[in-house]
């Protein structure tokens, strides 16, 4: 899979590397029979995906999980979540899916990560809040296969293997919690880490 592409735009060489990803176009396929009306496929995915590409790895980095994200503002139901992981899991069992409707997250952030956050009111405004700009990124797939990409602040720390907090959601206290646990720089030698 060539990495470099001379005169391809980043959204261009990442919108390659998915379509010629084995894994990652049957997942993005999967996803589509949901038939959610705002989706994507993000986060981590997409930073392996493009990571392991630049590092010329052969074998995909494996994923905690594969995030599908979505907006429907009609339906938060943790039930609704769980129904469309289970249909995912039935169609790729082998990947460990994860699936948040974006719409509903401020209903137990606090919970889990210890402040109150306001509603979101789209998903692009959703993967903007991602915990750092590199993962703040996101895939979907139209009916004919065309690959759209979600970057709200751009797509340069991700093809420049830059580590940055994104302050949106994420305490610096988080930050460095999850710098921590996702050992960048074992898995990628070539990851600059931004201390924040």
């Amino acid at each position: 899979m060539p990495v470099v592409l001379q005169g391809w735009s980043l959204e261009g060489r990442l919108r390659h590397l998915a379509a010629s990803s084995p894994w990652l176009m049957p997942a993005l396929r999967a996803a589509r029979t949901l038939d959610l009306s705002s989706w994507c496929l993000g986060a981590g995915v997409v930073r392996n995906l493009v990571w392991d590409a630049l590092h010329d790895y052969h074998t995909p980095s494996s994923l905690a999980d594969l995030d599908l994200a979505y907006f429907d503002a009609a339906d938060v139901s943790p039930e609704r979540d769980a129904l469309l992981q289970r249909r995912l899991a039935e169609a790729m069992p082998h990947i460990p899916w994860e699936v948040t409707n974006q719409a509903g997250v401020h209903h137990w952030f606090e919970s889990y990560f210890g402040h109150a956050v306001a509603p979101l009111t789209s998903l692009p405004e959703a993967v903007a809040s991602w915990p750092e700009y590199a993962t703040s990124v996101g895939l979907w797939l139209d009916a004919d296969d065309t690959i759209h990409v979600i970057a709200p602040h751009g797509l340069d720390d991700l093809f420049n293997c830059v580590v940055r907090r994104n302050p949106a959601r994420v305490s610096v206290a988080t930050y460095r919690q999850r710098v921590a646990q996702k050992n960048y720089a074992a898995r990628w030698p070539r990851v600059t880490i931004i201390a924040q």
